[in-house]
């Protein structure tokens, strides 16, 4: 799979590694150019580093690598709003939330995700990511018992094909995907994130706070029991 991946941060790092391990080919857009090819370098397997624009172009899949206050930024240095990524699945893990506090930044009843597919027309926006630090994706390969393979990705968007793209690119780096519905449910995850984050800055550990539900099954007639 041919993958663009904005950004050359810590979640840009750990994700192209475990996609260069799984055989995709990877190109990196850096608003600089150094760190870019820096990190293609470290990267290896074929990984590229290329201006922002052409990192999009041709790419089965962008991931959107950015703190929150860039994208707006980025998303005009690919002429998003031209259409450059229509048709294109497009990775949003971003947080758009006060740091340290959790409380998200976006209007009530929007979402960040939302906001990315309107500055992005035609692309196919998928909420993924977002939930976890990136060093939950730099454990040991898929399969090693140490590895990151019991990890539940929780994603939504509105395209099927984005969807199981990005499913697949999850399964890559060792992780479970679940597809919570269309992107409309983007705001649920975000504010999921916030809670995460605002319970961590306050030293407290967010599994704590959630209870083990019993996992459910769907009875022969389709219902769930």
């Amino acid at each position: 799979m041919r993958i663009g991946i904005l950004g050359t941060g810590a979640l840009a790092e750990a994700l192209g590694t475990g996609w260069v391990r799984a055989g995709h080919e990877l190109v990196i857009g850096g608003r600089s150019r150094a760190k870019a090819e820096a990190l293609a370098g470290r990267l290896g397997g074929g990984t590229r580093a290329d201006t922002p624009r052409e990192a999009v172009t041709g790419q089965d899949a962008v991931l959107l690598a950015v703190l929150w206050s860039g994208v707006a930024d980025v998303l005009r240095d690919v002429d998003a709003a031209a259409g450059t990524l229509a048709g294109t699945t497009l990775i949003d893990p971003t947080n758009a939330v006060e740091h340290g506090v959790g409380v998200l930044l976006t209007e009530p009843g929007t979402s960040a995700a939302g906001q990315i597919a309107t500055w992005a027309p035609g692309a196919h926006v998928v909420k993924a990511f977002h939930l976890f630090p990136a060093e939950q994706w730099t454990a040991p390969p898929p399969g090693d018992d140490a590895g990151p393979a019991h990890t539940t990705v929780v994603i939504c968007g509105d395209d099927a094909g984005a969807l199981r793209v990005t499913g697949e690119l999850i399964r890559d780096v060792g992780g479970t995907p679940a597809v919570l519905g269309p992107l409309d449910r983007a705001r649920q995850l975000e504010e999921a994130a916030g809670f995460v984050i605002g319970l961590a800055f306050a030293g407290v550990d967010p599994s704590s706070a959630i209870p083990r539900v019993p996992t459910q099954s769907p009875s022969p007639d389709g219902s769930v029991v």
